[in-house]
């Protein structure tokens, strides 16, 4: 697929437009979108009508080929014009947002699965992307939800998925979510597909297999053969 090889291609490999979290972890306050254009306009919750009539039609909205049927999110599919295009032709910034990556569906499934995780908690969802795992810890009955980059306020559950791909990247979450436990306690949710960059990395032994799911057969096509993916505990 031309997309494959066009900005996906880019996104798995050099998604380092992340290193703003590496400069902006310790603070207090960085921006919700820390990479590309950010479209929305001020602090007002409504998108441009330029961008919204953009991104409606350039993207699909879908419930199928994920582990959360239940879930109907806009997404970059097959389907859609971009799909098939060079990375350099999508005009707003990389639409990582766009992709329902393999460690979110499977904190999505788990949380839908097992709602007393969540149920009642506050939950930050950290590098959220396109927001299922937000969405399905509101379906489980969270009672407070944030889907950020990163935030420095006292959470009951913080969850990551897919956040791991990038060995710098990983050495700061690492050492935030250390600090994060520490101080308050927090319980962390890992999802991850088992990247080279998390599998290899020094928080593997501080983590427990929560459970473990058989992507669906789309998802492993879209994420270079992937066949699982695994929500972990972190446990330092």
């Amino acid at each position: 697929m031309a997309w494959s090889l066009g900005w996906r291609a880019f996104a798995l490999l050099a998604m380092n437009r992340w290193g703003v979290f590496r400069k902006t972890a310790g603070r207090c306050s960085p921006p919700l979108f820390s990479w590309g254009h950010c479209p929305w306009r001020g602090t007002e919750s409504f998108l441009d009508p330029e961008m919204k009539a953009f991104l409606e039609a350039n993207t699909e909205v879908t419930r199928s080929g994920s582990l959360t049927p239940e879930i109907q999110l806009r997404l970059l599919t097959p389907r859609c014009k971009f799909w098939w295009e060079r990375a350099d032709r999508w005009p707003h910034g990389d639409p990582y947002w766009a992709i329902y990556w393999p460690g979110g569906q499977a904190l999505s499934r788990y949380f839908l699965d097992n709602p007393d995780i969540v149920r009642g908690k506050s939950v930050l969802d950290l590098g959220s992307g396109c927001g299922a795992t937000a969405i399905a810890a509101k379906m489980s009955g969270a009672s407070r939800i944030l889907a950020s980059d990163i935030d420095p306020n006292k959470w009951d559950l913080v969850v990551l998925g897919d956040m791991f791909y990038d060995e710098h990247l990983a050495d700061s979450l690492h050492q935030w979510l250390k600090n994060c436990f520490r101080a308050h306690r927090t319980r962390v949710l890992i999802g991850d597909p088992g990247r080279p960059q998390f599998s290899g990395h020094s928080i593997r032994h501080q983590l427990h297999k929560v459970v473990e799911y058989s992507l669906p057969e789309t998802t492993r096509q879209e994420n270079n053969g992937l066949t699982t993916s695994t929500v972990w505990d972190f446990q330092p």
